[in-house]
């Protein structure tokens, strides 16, 4: 998830657009992931998930949302970068 937004916010230059690509790709990966977690703990793995149903995995929760504010600094990061070479003048080649 930290391979894509760099990309996607130097190569969109609409910077809601490419925030809003991020959020979806990021969605799916998530989905994907909660997803693979659930599963494994069906199959009996109880290391993904407290065996206590009322406690919070807020382990999980921050490395999530550290990933997702990375992704989206990049994002920003890419676009300001594409911004500065968009806005580069070329040089004068007749003078």
């Amino acid at each position: 998830m930290l391979l894509v937004p760099f990309p996607l916010g130097y190569l969109v230059r609409r910077r809601i657009v490419a925030y809003l690509a991020y959020v979806g790709v990021h969605s799916f990966v998530f989905t994907f992931q909660t997803m693979s977690l659930t599963r494994a703990w069906v199959g009996g793995d109880r290391s993904a998930f407290a065996t206590d149903p009322q406690s919070l995995e807020w382990s999980y929760a921050l490395v999530n949302l550290a990933i997702y504010a990375a992704g989206l600094g990049l994002v920003a990061l890419g676009g300001r970068l594409g911004d500065r070479r968009r806005r580069r003048v070329p040089a004068d080649l007749a003078a």
